[in-house]
């Protein structure tokens, strides 16, 4: 159901920065393999008898492990370990693992002050989303990875050494730098700073599961249909206002439309009045000839939803049918029938600051959008899309634990989320395709959390179980900006 056709262009913005991803890994300047001059001075001294390192306090270990660049964590024993490893390991006959432990260090200290500036997880729009403690994320980390195996291998190595005879010293030495550095390689994985170019593709979470993954569209996604097979191609964006979107530049929708060919746009969040919507039709693609407005009347440029499709609809209809309702005031659901299924374009109210809007959630809207979905089954199967205001499990959120009371991961919001939807019937088709995988679909504007992919999955395509085979693919378009939130989409075989 997908063809080419001429269009206008509506613009968008996309990331299309493709420049070499850059070395974050920082190595200090020295004079010399030994190192600098007051290094040399302070090596000097403690050369001269081992047992002044037991002596020492732990402010004095901490200010010297700092001079020299190495890690200050850990209780006095490890500190008197660590300083001592770094005493032997630049003996001069062993220059060359002195240069490896040395740069492993700072690199470890560089990355942990990297990931010590403050950042929090952000908030949508007035509504929080919660505010993340970056503090405790490193403390953890640096405990578990640089006390626990650094520490505990590396410098059990080192004492280990001290019964050798110089060449098999050596060759201990050696071993114990080669696992400081592979040490940094797996501390890497967790608080490395992501790629500037393609932030998604970096596992960022909180308490990562050690099967999980990052979303990386470009491999994996499959491959396209073969040709001449039916299908119909949908996608949904939450625009967070269609007319800042349009004034947009740097990228247009005729691009979007021939990278991906979608078949049917859907819009959330379009903040439109009925006056405006014919001017924005004016700006449309050509080809795309049949949309569908719903806006809110109790909020003037509030919430807001729009179906735009090359494929004229069977029927359209606006609302829950619930005449006067604040689900049919708000502009939320527009519902669109094609021959094979309903399609239920829907931006789920959020649960508010102070979670104001919780008790209406979870007890009045997902019951009732619930019930006309399985109204809508008797006659065909629903695909329900958009922006559902809950990120339903941990893996979908950047924070769980942080944000436990912020509205889109209650425990309240879940659970609705799994009995009135999940429960019912319907198959959220992006786990089905990727269990394991970290794939985010909002990120705040506020502590720019898309950088970082700090993020939430907040947009769904749920489809009725009878047609969940059909699924070819489920997939998110991170690359997308112009919006806090991004597109997703979804290919049906027919």
């Amino acid at each position: 159901m997908s063809n080419d056709t001429a269009v206008k262009s509506i613009p968008f913005s996309i990331n299309n920065n493709n420049s070499n991803r850059k070395d974050l890994k920082i190595v200090a300047a020295v004079t010399d393999q030994m190192g600098s001059d007051s290094d040399r001075d302070e090596m000097g001294t403690l050369q001269g008898d081992k047992k002044e390192i037991e002596a020492m306090t732990v402010q004095e270990l901490r200010a010297t492990l700092r001079k020299l660049g190495l890690p200050v964590k850990g209780r006095k024993q490890e500190l008197v370990s660590t300083l001592r490893l770094h005493m032997d390991s630049n003996l001069p006959e062993q220059k060359e693992t002195t240069t490896s432990t040395r740069s492993a260090s700072v690199t470890i200290k560089r990355k942990i002050r990297n990931r010590e500036e403050p950042a929090e997880d952000d908030c949508i729009n007035s509504e929080a989303y919660g505010i993340e403690n970056e503090e405790k994320r490193v403390k953890q980390s640096t405990k578990k990875i640089l006390k626990a195996k650094v520490s505990s291998k590396a410098i059990s190595k080192e004492r280990q050494s001290l019964t050798k005879t110089g060449k098999q010293q050596f060759q201990s030495k050696k071993e114990a730098s080669s696992t400081i550095s592979s040490e940094v390689l797996k501390t890497e994985e967790i608080i490395s700073p992501p790629s500037q170019s393609e932030p998604w593709t970096v596992l960022a979470h909180k308490k990562p599961q050690k099967d999980w993954k990052a979303y990386n569209p470009k491999t994996m996604r499959p491959p396209s249909l073969p040709e001449g097979t039916k299908h119909v191609k949908v996608m949904t964006w939450n625009v967070n206002g269609l007319r800042a979107l349009l004034k947009l530049e740097s990228f247009s929708a005729l691009q979007l439309a021939q990278r991906e060919n979608f078949d049917v746009l859907c819009l959330q969040e379009t903040k439109l009045q009925m006056k405006d919507v014919e001017d924005i039709k004016k700006t449309l693609i050509d080809g795309y000839d049949h949309s569908f407005w719903s806006c809110s009347v109790s909020k003037l440029g509030y919430s807001g939803t729009a179906i735009i499709s090359r494929i004229k609809p069977l029927s359209v209809r606006y609302g829950t049918d619930l005449s006067g309702s604040d689900h049919d005031m708000e502009g939320r659901i527009v519902t669109a029938e094609f021959d094979s299924f309903y399609l239920i374009n829907t931006y789920v109210p959020n649960s508010g600051d102070g979670l104001k809007r919780l008790s209406y959630r979870i007890e009045e809207w997902d019951r009732t959008l619930s019930n006309y979905i399985k109204e809508l089954e008797k006659s065909k199967p629903v695909i329900l899309t958009g922006d559902l205001n809950c990120a339903h499990e941990e893996i979908d959120i950047f924070n769980p634990a942080g944000n436990i009371r912020s509205a889109g991961f209650t425990i309240e919001e879940r659970q609705s989320f799994g009995a009135n939807f999940l429960d019912k019937g319907l198959v959220d088709t992006f786990r089905k395709q990727h269990p394991g995988v970290v794939g985010y679909t909002y990120w705040g504007y506020r502590h720019g959390g898309r950088k970082t992919n700090k993020g939430w999955r907040l947009d769904y395509f749920l489809v009725s179980e009878s047609i969940a085979a059909k699924v070819h693919d489920s997939y998110i378009l991170p690359d997308i900006n112009g919006s806090d939130h991004c597109p997703i989409g979804l290919t049906l075989k027919l």
